[in-house]
């Protein structure tokens, strides 16, 4: 057999190979019930906080794979000297973590090792709750803190 011949079997093969092991690997991947989507559909997306014009943090929710998960960026807030424009900086996005949503409140935490080190680096975890309140529309509380703020929803 000469070479020519050989190259086009080899890639005839190894194209068949693909479609069989593609369509073998789709085959087995489980497909999302509407029941996980539909049960956290209210709370998933890109929830965004203001204060006096600025972001103040972007928590974002997902369901992936039929169990809540996400993460949330603050911002720093810094006000100038009187007459200056106020400034927000964000910083490092932080996992949430241990989210439980009963239908209407997601509870949540969020680590404060890094929010201000070196003061902060054996801070236990802060524990958060956003309470649906209208469409797309939630109340986000610290619960060590107790002040709510506004937040509004939007699809990622």
């Amino acid at each position: 057999m000469n070479a020519k011949r050989q190259l086009i079997l080899l890639v005839v093969g190894l194209a068949c190979c693909w479609v069989y092991a593609r369509n073998g690997a789709e085959a087995q991947i489980p497909q999302a019930t509407s029941s996980s989507t539909t049960a956290a559909s209210p709370i998933t997306g890109v929830w965004r906080a203001q204060m006096d014009g600025l972001p103040a943090f972007t928590l974002v929710v997902t369901d992936e794979g039929g169990e809540l998960q996400g993460a949330i960026l603050f911002y720093l807030i810094r006000r100038g000297k009187p007459g200056e424009p106020a400034t927000a900086t964000p910083g490092i996005p932080e996992p949430i973590f241990h989210p439980a949503f009963d239908g209407k409140t997601l509870r949540f935490q969020v680590s404060h090792r890094r929010a201000h080190p070196p003061r902060t680096l054996s801070d236990p975890p802060v524990t958060f709750e956003l309470t649906l309140t209208d469409d797309g529309k939630a109340q986000v509380s610290n619960l060590n803190e107790g002040h709510p703020i506004i937040v509004t929803r939007s699809d990622y």
